[in-house]
């Protein structure tokens, strides 16, 4: 298990990585949404919001709108940092019931172009 500093860390490398993606891809594939990132064995979420300027950084307070998140990842520590090391392939993890992603089709397709 992976400690809530290390899942921080984690998805402060992803924030990184999705700046690496070209202006030109997010333009295609990247629509405005607030995600929520559930790590179930810690029992923390972290929140973000991506857009077409890029991922801003997770916070583990819900954003001050109160809206809910559009996009909602659940997952474990472990699987969190596997993934954003590329140790874990998130297909696969979803197929395993590894991660589940609560989104929109729509969402979940632009999201796969991504990741």
């Amino acid at each position: 298990m992976a400690t809530v500093e290390e899942c921080r860390a984690a998805l402060d490398k992803l924030v990184e990585q999705f700046d690496e993606i070209s202006e030109e891809d997010r333009a295609k594939h990247v629509v405005e949404r607030r995600l929520a990132c559930r790590i179930s064995d810690l029992g923390v979420t972290f929140y973000g919001r991506i857009h077409r300027g890029g991922l801003d950084a997770f916070k583990e307070v819900p954003p001050e709108d109160g809206r809910p998140a559009e996009v909602k990842l659940t997952l474990k520590s472990e699987d969190l940092v596997s993934m954003v090391n590329g140790e874990l392939d998130m297909g696969r993890a979803l197929l395993g019931g590894r991660v589940k992603i609560d989104a929109s089709l729509g969402d979940l397709l632009r999201l796969r172009k991504l990741l």
